[in-house]
């Protein structure tokens, strides 16, 4: 990792930070799951709610308001972050839309330990609405415009993963 270049995507040292995040929740489907993101004291950031099963429900997750993060030449996203022993996943959209593909990959948290997880950019599945896209396009990381959070480990209950940082690295 000596050889690598690393940049911050988010910091959470300001509640405005915050304001760049918004819940899509099973509820646009008919289900009641519920989610935030708010930002602690520490600078850190809290995604947080409940997920529920009924109505056919089963996922919470968070964005990002689109921007243009200039990520060309990223080999990959590092995360730190402190969960609650529960599999979540990171999502990237290469447009601005609400709905449409998603880039995604999961990676499964240590209840109550702060964890450095880097994922590749190579290992991110295209889906959409929860489904794989076998005939998706590669990512496109220079048209990486979203980022997002997402739980849908079909379990039922309250979740919690805060987040320290989100970098992109470029080996």
């Amino acid at each position: 990792m000596s050889n690598e270049t690393e940049f911050s995507i988010f910091t959470f040292g300001e509640p405005a930070s915050a304001a760049q995040w918004y819940s899509i929740d099973d509820a646009v489907m008919g289900g009641v799951s519920a989610s935030k993101l708010l930002v602690t004291g520490d600078g850190t950031a809290i995604f947080a709610g409940v997920v529920s099963l009924e109505n056919n429900g089963g996922f919470a997750s968070v964005r990002c308001e689109p921007r243009d993060f200039q990520l060309a030449g990223c080999k990959g996203i590092r995360l730190v972050v402190k969960g609650d022993g529960r599999r979540y996943k990171l999502s990237l959209k290469t447009d601005a839309g609400v709905d449409g593909i998603q880039y995604q990959a999961a990676f499964d948290t240590q209840a109550g330990a702060w964890q450095t997880t880097d994922i590749t950019l190579k290992s991110l599945a295209p889906m959409f609405r929860g489904q794989r896209i076998i005939d998706a396009p590669d990512l496109d990381v220079a048209q990486i415009r979203t980022f997002g959070l997402v739980i849908s480990d079909r379990q039922a209950g309250e979740f919690r993963l805060e987040i320290g940082s989100i970098d992109a690295y470029r080996a």
